[in-house]
Parts: C-alpha cells; structure tokens; sequence
C-alpha cells in the first residue's frame, strides 16, 4: 500500500479580526496559535481548508 503523504503547516499570523469563518478553518486545521505547527494529511479538503487562510499560514516540505 502506498505511503500516505503529508504535508507540514505552521501558523504565522493571528485569525483574530480576519473575515467570518477564517479562524473557524485554522481551528479546523488544529490551529490556534501563532507558531503552532500541525502535519496533516494531503487530501483535497485540507488543500481546501489551506487556499482559505493561505495568508495566515506556512505550508513547509
């Protein structure tokens, strides 16, 4: 079976005062701190999820 790939997230910027829903979507990435760093899988609803707080967070390799 096929190693399932991962990708490495960090927070860099605070999800107080951005649009509705935003900081609902760093929660749903297990996101609520500035620095935390989640690895998740790379599924196209996480991709999702990422495209929505892309300027709040660092996707790393």
């Amino acid at each position: 079976m096929p190693e399932k790939k991962t990708i490495r997230i960090r927070q860099i910027v605070s999800g107080n005062g951005q649009k509705p829903g935003q900081q609902d979507t760093l929660i749903g990435l297990g996101l609520n701190k500035i620095g935390r760093v989640r690895e998740l899988e790379d599924t196209p609803s996480v991709r999702g999820m990422l495209r929505k707080v892309a300027h709040l967070v660092k996707v790393e390799d």
